[in-house]
């Protein structure tokens, strides 16, 4: 159970319908910020250089950090159609070691895990070494996404919202995106 009550429900119909999720349920309580919100993810989604494979590992690394459940629980559809399995799903347990990875998979998930547990350990040779796999832009756009991904990411998982979620995701043990059991396919994104 969350941490908060869901909005009334007349706020988060008129939102995300009568079957909303939990989050819908919870970010109705303040309805101007979550359409914003619903609009920066879908910009987040639908404006992207980067491939769909790489920004879904690179996600799920963060939600790993952050311990967001919900977020680990998760594939999105277009992450799956650009070739993403739950064995490169594993290869996030050792990144650096991982022979199914890109380089530049590699170096954006390294990216990820600094600004997840040390961020001020970010230096100029971390931008270089992302400067080998990704333009500027490219850059830009995975900041962007991880700095989302590591904020709300941290609001969720302090809300504790596990409703729904396959069993392995539910109870209070330290929880990863990689391993055995169920987890649910996010819809594609209808733009």
């Amino acid at each position: 159970m969350a941490r908060i009550k869901d909005a009334p429900v007349e706020q988060y119909t008129a939102l995300y319908g009568e079957d909303a999720g939990e989050f819908g349920r919870l970010m109705a309580h303040r309805p101007p910020l979550a359409r914003a919100l619903a609009e920066y993810q879908r910009a987040l989604r639908s404006e992207r250089v980067l491939p769909d494979r790489l920004l879904e590992l690179v996600r799920l690394r963060c939600a790993f950090w952050n311990q967001c459940r919900g977020c680990m629980a998760g594939r999105y559809q277009e992450a799956i159609d650009d070739g993403l399995t739950e064995g490169l799903v594993c290869s996030l347990e050792r990144p650096q070691e991982a022979e199914d990875l890109t380089p530049a998979e590699r170096a954006a998930v390294a990216y990820a895990d600094l600004f997840a547990t040390d961020h001020l350990s970010i230096t100029e040779e971390t931008y270089e070494g992302l400067r080998e796999h990704l333009s500027e832009p490219e850059i830009v756009e995975l900041g962007i996404n991880v700095s989302y991904w590591v904020g709300l990411g941290r609001f969720t998982a302090s809300l504790h919202m596990i409703e729904g979620l396959p069993e392995r995701f539910q109870d209070g043990a330290r929880a990863t995106p990689w391993g055995d059991g169920d987890v649910v396919v996010l819809d594609r994104l209808e733009v």
